[in-house]
């Protein structure tokens, strides 16, 4: 199996508990003869880097150089990440699996990817605007809102960590229960249900 993880934070850029979070889940899916590219973004570091631990980072850099805030900087920074992951793609031979894509911010470039070369993806939800802000309804943060829900509409499954945020999801943007998954990080199970998820999406992808 091949797959593309995308985060908007992966080491040594760490912003919050995702860096390591995905660090360590990429390496444990290599272990087990998973083809993982990670996907993330970098400033001064660029370009493709063979980890010891078997994973392919790829780190591009946004093109525009001021931004007046996180919107305009995650939607021009996407043109890079669909770029790198289709040239990851097409060096595969156009054998990739699936994407997971970790939180809101390469949403649009996962749908561009499903709907250009026909890569099913996850939407991995960390956190949601209804919570980061106290500003929910401004337009600046409904455009942020209306790139999440474009994430739970288009994705194959949602995935998260724990119940409350499955049922936050529900309540807030009516995303049916069936389709989100509640992956437990407790050690004994994290990654199995990891491995099942990803083949239930990949050959959910081949039969449809």
């Amino acid at each position: 199996m091949r797959v593309i993880i995308f985060s908007w934070e992966y080491p040594p850029r760490v912003v919050g508990k995702l860096s390591d979070y995905v660090k360590v889940l990429s390496a444990q899916l290599s272990a087990k003869e998973i083809d993982v590219n990670v996907v993330t973004y970098g400033d001064t570091l660029t370009g493709t880097e063979q980890e010891s631990t078997g994973v392919t980072t790829v780190r591009v850099s946004n093109p525009v150089r001021t931004h007046i805030g996180v919107l305009t900087w995650v939607l021009t920074l996407n043109q890079e990440v669909e770029r790198a992951a289709a040239n990851i793609y097409y060096l595969a031979k156009n054998q990739i699996d699936l994407l997971d894509v970790y939180d809101w911010h390469f949403i649009p470039a996962a749908v561009t990817l499903k709907s250009g070369l026909g890569i099913p993806f996850i939407y991995s939800v960390e956190s949601l605007e209804d919570h980061r802000s106290q500003a929910q309804n401004t337009p600046y943060n409904m455009a942020i809102k209306s790139i999440e829900w474009l994430g739970f509409y288009e994705s194959a499954v949602v995935s998260v960590r724990s119940e409350w945020m499955r049922d936050e999801i529900i309540r807030l943007y009516q995303v049916p229960k069936e389709k989100i998954i509640v992956i437990s990080t407790a050690p004994n199970v994290w990654l199995p249900d990891m491995l099942k998820l990803y083949s239930n999406v990949a050959e959910g992808a081949k039969s449809s």
